[in-house]
């Protein structure tokens, strides 16, 4: 195995066990008929069965790796989880503390 397939693979990895895969998980959709028998009908007949993806939520955002910021796919339950370390922005028109004693 070359030296770059062995890099590309190991740089895979290593996105796989930050954000996990981000492939759809796969499913049936059912069609149905009928009323539900707590509803007072005869209960519901499935009339048929698709597959179907779930796919993840998934957004285009800026995250720390490795000390750098990078643009990553990223599904939204991470972000809110708090799993990903996003670079912190600065307010516009303000002032870092440090550069202001620095002029002092």
């Amino acid at each position: 195995m070359s030296t770059l397939k062995k890099n590309k693979r190991a740089k895979l990895a290593k996105k796989h066990k930050a954000y996990g895969e981000n492939k759809p998980a796969l499913g049936n959709s059912l069609s149905q008929r009928g009323k539900a028998k707590y509803l007072g009908g005869n209960g519901r007949k499935t009339t048929g069965i698709t597959r179907r993806k779930f796919k993840k939520n998934l957004q285009r955002i800026r995250v720390i790796e490795d000390g750098k910021v990078v643009r990553r796919r990223v599904p939204v339950s991470l972000i809110r989880s708090g799993m990903v370390e996003r670079p912190v922005v600065r307010e516009p028109f303000t002032v870092d503390q440090v550069e202001a004693d620095k002029k002092k």
